[in-house]
């Protein structure tokens, strides 16, 4: 059995997170969308978490899942389901990267259609952390392995926006979930511009087969897209019809590709597709990233409130330079020139 990666603090001590239990559950969500404030401990290659505060807790950050969930309602299924799944594993952990140009967008990739888990959904450069692995290093080196992106250090800062519960399959009616990971999000803040960065880029075929950059306008108007919500928010007017974006070759090469932006607000089906779409977990982070901005997402139609969600203050997010956040103090160069062979994880990160 593989080191537990996600521990909760329930009766006072650390112990590993059951695969067939909801995280936010367990600590204790109540009934609505979240997200909800959990303290945190970021070790090496392993996370602990409590909805109360704790030795060594150091950071206090927002623990949302989508509302359909399917670890939030397997216990309350006629026949429980639950008793199919793995009783031997636990709650794996992966780390996703927010970067951030100097210029204020985003870094969005496609994933492969290749891949047997999630093709084709827009998420941010992320994966599994590796045992006894730094946090952010396991997350620049996911960059790294998806766009060739190596961050020099000194030349970024960067603070923890977030937590997603994840599942796969997303929904209960696509199948029981195979799968079960907590996602943090990091949101990186680089000095360099969106045109520098890209210029550096090398997708990674085998796992990336679009990228593009988002605004700030665009990724709210795709962060108003909640998956699973009854009352869609209200989108500006002005939006631009399309988004530019690079296609990723078979080969490595690229090509311009012009995204329209219905793509991007697309929701979650009802029924497992591989339709191209941005994860739920991503609109998430995309919230989280333009509330660290001091945007709040648009309101909602018919009137109904929209809780804006705690302050940057409250949830303990203050900047951090990577020597302090990594006890390496910065994440190994890779090598000259970039070569890169890599497989499927076993253990897919999800979104």
């Amino acid at each position: 059995m593989a080191a537990a990666r996600v521990l909760l603090v329930l009766s006072g001590r650390p112990e590993s997170a059951s695969f067939a239990r909801s995280v936010c559950g367990l600590l204790g969500a109540r009934p609505g969308l979240g997200p909800w404030p959990v303290h945190c401990s970021l070790k090496p290659g392993r996370l602990v978490l409590s909805s109360r505060p704790f030795p060594g807790a150091s950071a206090r950050l927002p623990l949302q899942r989508p509302p359909f969930c399917p670890f939030a309602v397997l216990h309350q299924q006629p026949r429980d389901p639950a008793a199919k799944l793995p009783t031997d594993r636990g709650v794996d952990l992966g780390v996703a990267i927010i970067l951030q140009s100097s210029d204020q967008t985003v870094l969005l990739t496609r994933r492969a259609r290749t891949l047997s888990v999630s093709p084709n959904l827009w998420v941010p450069p992320g994966g599994q952390v590796e045992p006894e692995e730094e946090l952010l290093d396991g997350g620049l080196r996911e960059l790294w392995e998806e766009s060739g992106l190596h961050l020099p250090q000194g030349q970024f800062s960067w603070v923890p926006l977030g937590l997603w519960e994840s599942a796969y399959p997303p929904r209960l009616s696509w199948g029981l979930p195979k799968y079960h990971h907590i996602v943090l999000y990091l949101l990186v803040i680089s000095q360099e511009s969106q045109q520098q960065l890209q210029a550096r880029i090398q997708p990674n075929p085998s796992e990336v087969s679009a990228l593009t950059w988002l605004t700030p306008d665009v990724a709210a108007a795709v962060a108003a897209t909640e998956d699973g919500t009854k009352t869609p928010r209200l989108l500006p007017e002005d939006l631009p019809p399309s988004v530019l974006a690079v296609e990723v070759e078979e080969d490595g090469s690229t090509r311009p590709l012009v995204l329209p932006m219905s793509t991007l607000l697309r929701m979650i089906p009802t029924t497992a597709e591989d339709e191209e779409r941005v994860s739920t977990g991503t609109k998430f982070a995309l919230g989280l990233w333009l509330q660290h901005l001091g945007r709040t997402p648009p309101p909602r139609e018919s009137g109904a409130h929209l809780d804006p969600g705690p302050a940057k203050e409250e949830w303990n997010m203050d900047l951090l330079p990577p020597s302090r956040g990594s006890g390496k103090g910065s994440v190994k160069s890779p090598p000259s020139p970039i070569s890169v062979t890599l497989t499927e994880h076993s253990q897919p990160l999800l979104w």
